[in-house]
């Protein structure tokens, strides 16, 4: 019974996570030869204030685009 969490930063579309969800099942079935209906996966959307890289939030790194810098 495979389980798989994907984290992303908040913001996907309802058709988006449905794609990322059939995408993964479907990856399982061909690659591991798993039971879809024995398989889980879990989309958790993190906040952008608190995802983070290279010592700033994704949130500090959308601001600063906009902004041209």
């Amino acid at each position: 019974m495979p389980y798989v969490n994907i984290r992303i930063t908040a913001g996907a579309t309802d058709e988006q996570k449905a794609e990322l969800i059939a995408g993964t099942t479907d990856l399982l079935v061909r690659v591991l030869n798993k039971n879809p209906a024995a398989t889980f996966v879990v989309i958790d959307e993190v906040p952008p204030e608190n995802w983070g890289s290279a010592g700033i939030s994704v949130a500090e790194r959308t601001r600063r685009a906009a902004a041209g810098g």
